[in-house]
C-alpha cells in the first residue's frame, strides 16, 4: 500500500524542489525524487495516475498563487513531452521595495514564530539534495516551509483523498440558525482557502447543482462512499470556485468605524477600501463569518452596516458577557 504522505506535505515539497532548480525539474524527476510522489512510485501506483496527481498538484498551486513556470523545448515551445518545471524565486519573493509598518513587523514576527530557522523538512531536505545529485545546481538553501503546527480543519485530509480518488462523500453540515445538521452528499472537486479559511467546492448530488461548503461547519467525519464520478469534473474547478466566492465578496459589503493603530485595524484595513465618506468598505462571503471576526476586535471596531451583521455582532458580545457574568458567579 502506497505511503499516506499528506497532501499538504506533498505540496510543501514540491514547492521547495521546485525552487531549489535553476533550470527546472522534468516531471519524472519530480515523481522519482519528490516526497509524497516518490512513496506511491515505490509502492506500484501507475504512472499515469501519478502524472494526473502532479498536474492537479500543480494546478492548485496555481491556484494559490505559486508561480509554477513550465519550460518547454526551445525549438518548439508547444512541445511539453520534456518540459521542465521551476517556481523563479524572483516572482516568489517580495518586492524588494514592500516596506511595513511597526505593528504590521511585529505580527510578521509572532506568525514566524511557529517556524523553525532550519524549518525545511528532512523528506524536503532529501528531496533537494537528490535533484542536486541529478546535477541539476539549486539556489540557496531554503528555510521556511515546515511549519510546526497546522491551520487544517478536521475534515480537510478526507475531503482531499476523495478529490484524488473521484469519489462521493457525505457529511453532516449545520448552517447558522439551523438547530440540527443535514446530511449532504456531494462529489467534492477543490478545496480552496479564501479569507483564511478553508471551503469545499462541489457538486451537491442531491440537488445535481454545484455548492460551497465551510470546512469549519461540516460536523463529525466525512465518510467517503465507493461511489465514483468522472475525474474530468475536476478540471478547472478551484478557479470556478474562487471566482464564485470572489464574485459573492463583490456583492456584499460592511462599513466599518476602526480605531486606528489596532489589530483591528491592522487586518481589516489590508481587505477593505476607504468609504466615500467615513470608515472602510470590507467585502465579504459569509455574514456569520465575519461577524464572528469582529466581535473578536472588542471595541476596535463598530459596524455602521448592514444592520444584520451589526446585529450578529452584537449578540455574540452579548454572549460572551453573559458566559462571564455566569462563570463569576459560580466561582
Amino acid at each position: 500500500m502506497a505511503a499516506r504522505i499528506p497532501a499538504e506535505e506533498r505540496l510543501t515539497n514540491l514547492v521547495v524542489a521546485l525552487m531549489a532548480t535553476e533550470i527546472g525539474l522534468t516531471k519524472q524527476q519530480i515523481l522519482d525524487n519528490v516526497s509524497g510522489y516518490r512513496q506511491r512510485a515505490d509502492a506500484g501506483v501507475r504512472s499515469d495516475a501519478l502524472e494526473k496527481m502532479f498536474e492537479r498538484d500543480k494546478d492548485e498551486l496555481r491556484t494559490l498563487g505559486v508561480p509554477v513556470e513550465t519550460i518547454g523545448d526551445q525549438a518548439d515551445p508547444n512541445d511539453l513531452r520534456e518540459a521542465r518545471y521551476r517556481i523563479p524565486q524572483a516572482e516568489y519573493d517580495l518586492p524588494s521595495d514592500i516596506e511595513f509598518t511597526a505593528a504590521e513587523l511585529a505580527v510578521l514576527q509572532l506568525a514566524g514564530s511557529v517556524w523553525s530557522a532550519e524549518s525545511a523538512s528532512s523528506d524536503a531536505t532529501a528531496g533537494v539534495r537528490k535533484i542536486r545529485a541529478l546535477g541539476i545546481d539549486g539556489d540557496e538553501p531554503i528555510i521556511g516551509f515546515a511549519p510546526r503546527i497546522t491551520a487544517r480543519d478536521a475534515a480537510f485530509p478526507q475531503l482531499q483523498d476523495a478529490i484524488e480518488k473521484s469519489r462521493v462523500v457525505t457529511f453532516d453540515y449545520l448552517k447558522p440558525g439551523e438547530s440540527a445538521p443535514r446530511r449532504r452528499r456531494i462529489r467534492p472537486l477543490a478545496l480552496v482557502d479564501y479569507e483564511a479559511r478553508w471551503h469545499v467546492f462541489g457538486v451537491d448530488v442531491d440537488i445535481d447543482a454545484d455548492r460551497m461548503f465551510l470546512l469549519s461547519r461540516i460536523v463529525g467525519d466525512v465518510k467517503i462512499t465507493p461511489t465514483s464520478f468522472s475525474p474530468e469534473l475536476r478540471e478547472g474547478a478551484g478557479e470556478r470556485a474562487l471566482a464564485g466566492l470572489q464574485q459573492v465578496a463583490s456583492q456584499n459589503s460592511a462599513l466599518l468605524e476602526i480605531t486606528p493603530g489596532t489589530e483591528a485595524s491592522l487586518r481589516l484595513g489590508r481587505r477593505g477600501v476607504p468609504a466615500a465618506t467615513q470608515g472602510i468598505l470590507v467585502p465579504f462571503v459569509d455574514l456569520h463569518i465575519l461577524a464572528d471576526e469582529l466581535a473578536s476586535y472588542g471595541p476596535e471596531v463598530r459596524v455602521v452596516e448592514p444592520a444584520a451583521l451589526r446585529d450578529a455582532v452584537v449578540d455574540r458580545l452579548t454572549a460572551v458577557v453573559t458566559t462571564n457574568s455566569v462563570a463569576g458567579e459560580t466561582a
